[in-house]
């Protein structure tokens, strides 16, 4: 056999891969030999006396087997196929002085292992790209193989996901499919079933078509850079990794689909820098309608301080235009963190030193104010009297009363005192019920014979009473001086505290008074 000659060169088994083809229909496959046309080809070879014949090696079997199947110059035709038909395939040139053969390998699919959503096909499909609002003619593939086969015109019959394409904007015109106003839902897969007749039978095979939408070629389709914007600020931190981010966007463009995006580092790619330079091309969203989105990160692995006085400088191409846009650098200033935390625990404590101090020394406090700050209060806290002083009609303790006491209340600790003989008006009977008017009702009220003991328990609570020692032989008898508690209902309880605290340290008056 001519397989076994050692004069015969052989290539090996295509790198084109499989032929697919699904069974029932019409296939073919050609020798991968003439794919390159400067090396061989068929017009040549025939003049040169080559010839070409065709092999094959059924699967599980190690004998190749001449074939006579229907030949149309390089292709090997199978009308229809049949499962049997997969297999590897070789076909071979030879002349007597010399022969070149190369392997190819077919594979006979059933319809129901290709069929997904539409028409069972082997092939691939061809992408086709339609503006919007614009028009565009669709050809069947391999309609002209089919029309070298048939022995009358071939007939084609177009498909839309599986449905016929009747719609009064995409309309079928002889074996064509005339697309009139491209729109968004028309993208899918196309499909055309062509049929024709050779030898008393009817023959068929599908091809398909992938159809998207672009936008209209009228719009600009320069490229532009979303992100750095022209007064974003990236703050980066010495001796770490710093990321810059870049997002361009960049339309599609017909027939000339190159698209780039890329860094430089003072007007040099990173190639020409240090490895601590990177780029990384993250992530490449699809837009719509074909126009990409194209996210870059420059990293910069141990950021110095030199780099701060470096250009960085991102870029994105296509072939209508070219942008570029400088990304502007901030260093991030290191907060001290040890001091802020000892001044905030310094604060803290004191906080809550002086919240303990006023808790426990309040009322000491509140006295040091008043004395030093103290104010008249009586024009604003709707009383009278803040005191009012019950004494024993002696000389001596009336002249305490009137000369001592008295000033100290009022001049140094500026409470308004009531003193019966100084402030009442004439012919006021001297009794509970003279003081009456000045005094809140639920401290005092007039006694009766029913309720005398409940009536002094209230009174107990509302009097206040002083007792102190005098300092010369002559006053040694303890002597006593009521203060009555004088209330409003806007009065507070505080300065009631107050006085009664006061007056109970009868050194403090005695002292004041000397």
């Amino acid at each position: 056999m001519f397989l076994s000659e050692p004069m015969c060169y052989d290539w090996g088994e295509s790198s084109v891969g499989a032929v697919s083809v699904v069974e029932g229909e019409v296939g073919w496959l050609s020798c991968p030999l003439f794919s390159h046309p400067s090396v061989y080809n068929y017009t040549s070879t025939q003049s040169a006396g080559h010839n070409l014949f065709w092999y094959r090696l059924p699967e599980g079997h190690d004998l190749e087997q001449p074939i006579t199947y229907s030949k149309d110059r390089e292709r090997l035709f199978l009308q229809p196929a049949i499962a049997d038909d997969t297999g590897q395939y070789i076909c071979m040139l030879r002349n007597k002085s010399s022969c070149s053969k190369i392997a190819i390998r077919l594979k006979v699919l059933q319809p129901d292992d290709v069929v997904k959503c539409g028409l069972p096909v082997a092939v691939a499909p061809i992408e086709d790209l339609i503006p919007l609002q614009e028009g565009k003619t669709l050809d069947c593939p391999d309609l002209q193989d089919a029309t070298k086969m048939s022995e009358s015109t071939p007939k084609v019959q177009w498909y839309f996901a599986a449905h016929l394409v009747s719609f009064h904007d995409r309309e079928q015109k002889g074996n064509s499919l005339q697309v009139h106003l491209m729109m968004e839902q028309y993208q899918g897969l196309y499909y055309c079933r062509v049929q024709y007749q050779r030898r008393n039978q009817t023959l068929n095979f599908t091809r398909s078509i992938n159809v998207t939408a672009i936008l209209p070629l009228s719009l600009p389709k320069e490229p532009s850079i979303m992100n750095p914007t022209n007064d974003q600020i990236f703050t980066v931190k010495t001796g770490t990794e710093v990321r810059l981010v870049c997002r361009g966007q960049l339309p599609f463009v017909l027939d000339k689909p190159s698209r780039e995006i890329w860094w430089t580092v003072d007007g040099k790619t990173l190639d020409k820098l240090p490895d601590r330079f990177k780029q990384i091309n993250r992530c490449e969203q699809s837009h719509h309608f074909r126009d990409l989105t194209i996210e870059s990160i420059l990293v910069i692995q141990d950021f110095q301080s030199q780099d701060m006085k470096r250009e960085f400088y991102c870029s994105v191409k296509n072939e209508r235009g070219f942008d570029t846009r400088r990304a502007q650098l901030e260093e991030e200033v290191s907060l001290p963190t040890v001091e802020l935390g000892c001044g905030l625990g310094v604060t803290l404590l004191l906080m809550l030193i002086l919240f303990v101090v006023y808790h426990v020394f309040w009322l000491e406090l509140l006295l040091l104010y008043r004395s030093w700050f103290g104010t008249d209060e009586r024009h604003t806290d709707d009383k009278e009297f803040d005191v009012y002083i019950s004494y024993a009609r002696n000389s001596e303790e009336e002249q305490f009363v009137l000369l001592t006491l008295r000033r100290v209340l009022e001049n140094e600790l500026g409470y308004s005192v009531c003193i019966f003989d100084r402030d009442s008006l004439p012919g006021e009977p001297k009794h509970t019920s003279s003081i009456h008017p000045f005094i809140r009702p639920s401290f005092i009220t007039p006694l009766s014979l029913k309720g005398w003991v409940r009536e002094l328990r209230r009174a107990r609570v509302a009097l206040a009473l002083v007792r102190w020692q005098g300092t010369s032989p002559e006053s040694c008898q303890s002597k006593e001086v009521a203060l009555m508690r004088l209330h409003s209902q806007n009065s507070t309880n505080s300065q009631t505290g107050l006085i009664s605290n006061t007056i109970k340290d009868p050194q403090k008056v005695l002292n004041s008074a000397a």
